[in-house]
């Protein structure tokens, strides 16, 4: 479990707190916690073939794609969805 929390906390240090300048607690558990649905929603993990944590791993699609585009903690964050 240390392993997993290390990887975990790199990320966030990584993605957000090196990016973002953190005002007091209260700021500190909104970037957070927006930052937990990120991860574990929308954000492409490789152990997963690419897909969220919480999601169902998504069909190989060979037709023309259109992709929009999410921002998220004005714009640090990107997420990506097919458009049906």
């Amino acid at each position: 479990m240390n392993a997993i929390m290390e990887r975990w906390v790199g990320s966030v240090r990584r993605e957000i707190l090196d990016r973002i300048l953190i005002i007091n607690a209260a700021h500190l558990r909104k970037v957070l916690t927006e930052y937990e649905d990120h991860f574990n929603a929308h954000r492409p993990h490789r152990a997963l073939n690419q897909a969220s944590p919480l999601s169902p791993l998504p069909d190989p699609i060979d037709a023309d794609i259109r992709v929009i585009r999410r921002d998220r903690l004005g714009g640090l964050l990107h997420e990506y969805s097919q458009v049906a």
